[in-house]
């Protein structure tokens, strides 16, 4: 019998859903959860947020008298007409420049103490824009393209436009890259595009992943497979990898109740009984690094009480005349200063179904038919995003999970980490396909007679070690030599002197699985 559908995607904001806010085009993004009690601060107003619900995703609301107004369909296109008639002016006006121009602070004959008279007679921010324009003595001779730019200045610090978006993995990891980069390991969006593609994560796929950026790629992988296979998220240690952010996506209680965690020790003993070594790191039980993880855990929880903090934003500041927050982790969200204590991420959905925080948490303990069915077939992808631990070892614990000509697709934020493990990878022939890259991403300014890349990109997007998992006949042969001489010596660092070719053969054999021996 065929599962059923997956539910469709709202395409409305809902109660209890969580909302990204991008207020004045990118100079402030926020996340929050739309209850009865929420409020955002915009400048020196606290406006509700309840005017969002059941509006679409991809709504602009201005700053009116009682709070947020959604925008009218002309007033939403009015700088897409306005920039289409600069273009054209700039064409007609071609000999106007702004060499005559002097910036003495005596063009604008409206002083503060008239904009603030204004403000209290109840005038609107787009009235304020278009008085400053008719007492400036300058702007008329202005270009075409200055008066915009002026236009859009003062339309930000006194009209600013909030536009309602909705959290998906692009939106969230370009929020926390632009804002908190060292939250996500510096993993850019397009660096997370390659990881999914390079994983082959679809539908029905029972993918590994190692999620040490607070669940930025959990959520993104449980996203892709719309209800579909299961996510295992694995950690080091007894305790849990933080993977709140996954209660930002808005998934389906059926998408988190597919989300399950459990420690990798448990994983590799349940594949390998305990005996298996890892080939790459030389150990004899294949066991974990544990000193090495310690220092890191400790890290990552420094480092999350510090990105709890909102983190300002001088060009928002100075736009919307306030601190500008960016409420990144789910700590914040429950502590926003302007939210009551019920507009936490715990909140239920009006539907019951499509907010599953409360009602189906993630990160459960798997079945112990789906442990077994992992143990005879494997994992069908493997994602890896641990930043300061030494992948070198880790991923020699994680290939022998996966089955048989499963891909699988390692981010670190440096390359000297990665090249160690491909050489490892090589060498071991654990896998094919190996293939090193640095993702590289450059944004371009599409305007009529303006369009060229933005003067300022970022250069660094981490780096990505992909492969396909394979058979390898000579670790299986050193693995079964390994056990015998064990069995018949009892001891894995000494071993009587080899004769002959036979004995030759078993030193290989014990070299290749990281053995000592005293020949």
């Amino acid at each position: 019998m065929d599962s059923p559908p997956p539910p469709p995607i709202r395409r409305e904001a809902w109660e209890g859903c969580s909302v990204l806010l991008d207020i004045n085009d990118g100079d402030r993004l926020a996340f929050f959860r739309l209850t009865p009690g929420a409020t955002v601060k915009i400048g020196n107003k606290t406006c509700s947020l309840q005017p969002l619900v059941g509006r679409p995703f991809g709504s602009l609301f201005r700053l009116g008298a009682d709070g947020l107004v959604p925008c009218a369909a002309a007033d939403a296109t009015s700088r897409d007409h306005n920039t289409r008639d600069g273009a054209d002016g700039q064409t007609q006006d071609e000999t106007r420049d702004n060499r005559s121009l002097v910036d003495n602070n005596t063009a604008q004959n409206l002083s503060s103490d008239d904009i603030e008279a204004m403000k209290r007679d109840g005038a609107t921010g787009d009235e304020i824009v278009e008085a400053l324009i008719a007492n400036s003595s300058t702007f008329g001779k202005k270009t075409v393209f200055s008066q915009e730019k002026y236009k859009l200045k003062k339309q930000k610090k006194y009209a600013p436009k909030v536009l309602l978006r909705r959290p998906s993995a692009r939106s969230i990891c370009e929020t926390y890259f632009k804002k908190s980069p060292a939250r996500i390991g510096f993993m850019r969006v397009d660096t997370l595009s390659l990881l999914l593609s390079m994983a082959n994560i679809g539908a029905y796929s029972d993918v590994l992943v190692v999620d040490m950026v607070g669940g930025l790629v959990v959520g993104a992988v449980a996203e892709r497979l719309g209800g579909t296979g299961y996510v295992c998220s694995t950690y080091l240690g007894s305790a849990p990898c933080s993977i709140d952010i996954i209660r930002m996506y808005n998934l389906s209680s059926d998408m988190v109740s597919r989300i399950v965690q459990v420690p990798l020790s448990d994983l590799c003993s349940m594949h390998s009984s305990g005996n298996t070594p890892s080939l790459l790191n030389g150990g004899a039980e294949g066991e974990m690094v544990e000193p090495a993880v310690v220092p890191d855990e400790d890290a990552q929880a420094s480092l999350a009480q510090q990105v709890d903090t909102a983190v300002s934003d001088e060009k928002a500041q100075l736009s919307t005349d306030q601190p500008t927050d960016m409420e990144v982790s789910e700590p914040s969200l429950d502590e926003h200063p302007v939210q009551d204590e019920n507009s936490s991420l715990d909140g239920k959905g009006s539907d019951g179904n499509l907010d599953a925080s409360k009602s189906s948490k993630a990160g459960k303990a798997p079945s112990p038919e789906k442990m077994k069915y992992w143990k005879e077939h494997g994992f069908s992808s493997l994602i890896v995003c641990a930043p300061g631990h030494e992948v070198e070892r880790l991923v020699a614990d994680l290939l022998p999970l996966l089955s048989y000509s499963a891909p699988f697709a390692i981010y670190h934020q440096y390359l000297d980490p990665l090249a160690k493990c491909m050489h490892s990878l090589q060498v071991s022939k654990m896998a094919i396909g190996l293939q090193l890259s640095e993702p590289w991403l450059r944004e371009y300014q599409v305007l009529p007679s303006r369009t060229h890349p933005h003067m300022q990109m970022n250069a660094f997007g981490g780096y990505i070690l992909s492969g396909i998992r394979i058979h390898s006949t000579d670790c299986m042969i050193a693995n079964n030599f390994r056990e015998l001489v064990l069995n018949l010596y009892g001891s894995r660092y000494f071993m009587p002197p080899a004769v002959g070719f036979a004995g030759d053969i078993l030193v290989y054999c014990l070299y290749a699985c990281g053995e000592q021996t005293d020949v």
